[in-house]
């Protein structure tokens, strides 16, 4: 820790050490830097940015198609997969396909998008409403962020107070 110094006087001091007068936070008033090797520095800065890079996740957007004469089984099975993909963090989009006459009922596929909205109530938000595109109706849903929560977190912070 030198305190404030001019810029001839922190190069000056720099040269004696061997090392090089790195500029760390240019906005600050005085401009902050450092008396440091250069090249470590810059491969800290390009290990940090990787880090952070893996540690992004990619939000991926699932489908999975309805028919609007669905089964109560193929319909639990499907909402089974919609669960697993909202829990993981991906967006669902929901396409009900509608085929030849079905195409003058689709008060019924508006009945199963509802129904769906219904079950997923409390884990997700709605990004996009039913939409009519051509033959099929789309909706999207998104993770409800928060609602997610880590859990084991959770339960360790409780347990650690009583």
């Amino acid at each position: 820790m030198l305190g404030i110094l001019s810029l001839k006087e922190g190069i000056e001091k720099a040269e004696q050490l061997g090392l090089d007068l790195v500029e760390v936070s240019p906005n600050a008033k005085p401009p902050v830097c450092k008396i440091i090797e250069y090249g470590k520095f810059k491969y800290a800065a390009q290990k940090k940015a990787a880090e952070a890079r893996k540690k992004q996740k990619t939000v991926e957007v699932k489908e999975i198609k309805f028919r609007p004469n669905i089964d109560t089984n193929d319909y639990e099975i499907k909402m089974r997969s919609v669960r697993k993909f909202i829990s993981a963090g991906d967006k669902v989009k929901i396409t009900m396909r509608f085929r030849g006459r079905e195409m003058t009922h689709q008060d019924i596929g508006v009945k199963v998008l509802r129904r769906i909205r219904e079950d997923l109530d409390t884990t997700v938000k709605i990004e996009q409403f039913p939409k009519l595109e051509g033959r099929q109706m789309v909706q999207i849903f998104a993770p409800n962020l928060s609602e997610k929560v880590d859990s084991p977190r959770q339960v360790k912070d409780i347990s650690v107070k009583e």
